[in-house]
């Protein structure tokens, strides 16, 4: 079996994880992160959040009743990984987000994100980040 460069797994990885919380997929989702994930937030009004408990909440939330999802596209802007050992690794990049406003227009917004990976078992799992919205 062909194993891929880090790097290039741990983009398709941080693609994969954002594809998920764009289509509100918390089984692809949970098998991404780890059990005492950490971030900073603006939904967290500054405090840091710790565990999944947070993050469920936006997942299962109900979807208007007679109303097509609307679609979502992220797209991670310039980003890169820095290995930090061969069991932790940063990705950062500026995340585009597309979507259609309440008229039906497309609109896209912006975010700088930080993710941390650490090895575990043998895979990577998603252990923190940090999303800011530009000023």
């Amino acid at each position: 079996m062909m194993t891929r460069e880090p790097s290039t797994e741990l983009l398709a990885l941080s693609q994969k994880l954002l594809d998920a919380v764009a289509s509100g997929d918390w089984t692809t989702y949970r098998a991404l992160v780890a059990d005492d994930l950490t971030c900073f937030e603006p939904e967290a009004r500054g405090q840091l959040v710790e565990g999944l408990a947070f993050h469920e909440y936006y997942f299962t939330l109900p979807s208007t009743p007679g109303q097509a999802p609307r679609p979502v596209r992220n797209t991670m802007a310039s980003p890169v990984v820095r290995l930090l050992s061969d069991d932790v690794a940063l990705v950062a990049y500026v995340r585009l987000t597309q979507v259609l406003d309440d008229a039906g227009r497309p609109v896209t917004k912006s975010c700088e994100e930080t993710r941390l990976w650490q090895r575990q078992g043998g895979a990577w799992k998603h252990v923190h980040f940090h999303r800011s919205i530009p000023a």
